[in-house]
């Protein structure tokens, strides 16, 4: 590669870098500004993360704690569960013949192409017919089904699971869902993770679809949240410094789950790279 080449190579990079850290700076710094020092862009004045802390907890009679329960429970149980699904599809569709496979994976990745706010009316109209709606389900269910997942699924199942391995298990007399489970899901466990990550980011950070399916403020994600907050802001200034505060609260599961599980997620990321 030549000199100007990794220069501009260099400059992308740092580019880069830049457009992700800066507004994350700019929130940490944010957050610890009272309302005064906010409108005023005074960067040394206005110290109050203490008292945004507290204010945060406080807010609504303490509604924020609730809305971060809420979506780790949406967050978390709903990507473990998403993950598993889309896994042992993707697992079916590599390792069984059956009728229409291939038609029925076209199908799949069709459905990757629909964006989910296209889903959002449909989803509601169906909630609504058997009763679900503004109620927890009406969030979570429609979370575990990914289409991407499935493809992933697929891809993560020919990178891992050799044919030879699965063969051999059958020979010693293990069935089908004694052999995923014990053979193959072992196997996919990067991959387990690569899609956990991915769908909790999706559903971490789901605005849309609880935007519609919920009424009752108790079952409110904190995107959702935050979102309202943020709109009673421009009548109760009150609301920026707490809305800012939520909004890094609301950043760290991510990178954490990130961090603890990047091991995984990057042997995950090159299935099939190498075979």
């Amino acid at each position: 590669m030549t000199l100007l080449g990794r220069t501009t190579v260099n400059v992308v990079i740092g580019v880069s870098v830049l457009y992700t850290l800066l507004p994350v700076m700019w929130l940490v710094l944010a957050a610890t500004k009272n309302v005064d020092a906010l409108f005023n862009s005074d960067l040394f004045g206005g110290f109050s993360l203490v008292e945004n802390v507290k204010n945060l907890f406080a807010m609504d009679k303490g509604l924020y704690p609730r809305w971060y329960l809420n979506s780790l429970l949406y967050a978390v149980a709903g990507a473990g569960v998403s993950a598993f699904i889309s896994i042992a599809a993707g697992y079916a569709f590599d390792k069984y013949a059956f009728r229409h496979k291939e038609k029925l994976f076209g199908l799949v990745l069709a459905a990757v192409m629909v964006p989910q706010t296209v889903l959002a009316l449909p989803l509601y109209l169906m909630a609504s017919e058997v009763g679900l709606v503004n109620t927890f389900w009406a969030v979570f269910i429609p979370a575990l089904f990914n289409p991407f997942g499935v493809y992933l699924g697929r891809i993560f199942s020919q990178g891992y699971v050799p044919d030879e391995v699965l063969e051999a298990a059958r020979i010693d007399g293990a069935g089908d869902l004694a052999t995923y489970f014990k053979v193959a899901f072992r196997m996919l466990g990067p991959g387990v993770v690569t899609l956990f990550l991915f769908q909790l980011t999706t559903i971490w950070n789901n605005f849309f679809l609880p935007m519609v399916m919920l009424s009752d403020q108790l079952l409110y994600p904190v995107s959702l949240g935050l979102y309202q907050w943020n709109s009673s802001a421009t009548v109760s200034p009150e609301y920026y410094p707490v809305v800012i505060m939520g909004s890094l609260f609301a950043v760290l599961p991510l990178i954490l789950a990130f961090m603890l599980l990047q091991r995984f997620w990057k042997a995950g990321m090159t299935a099939g790279a190498v075979k």
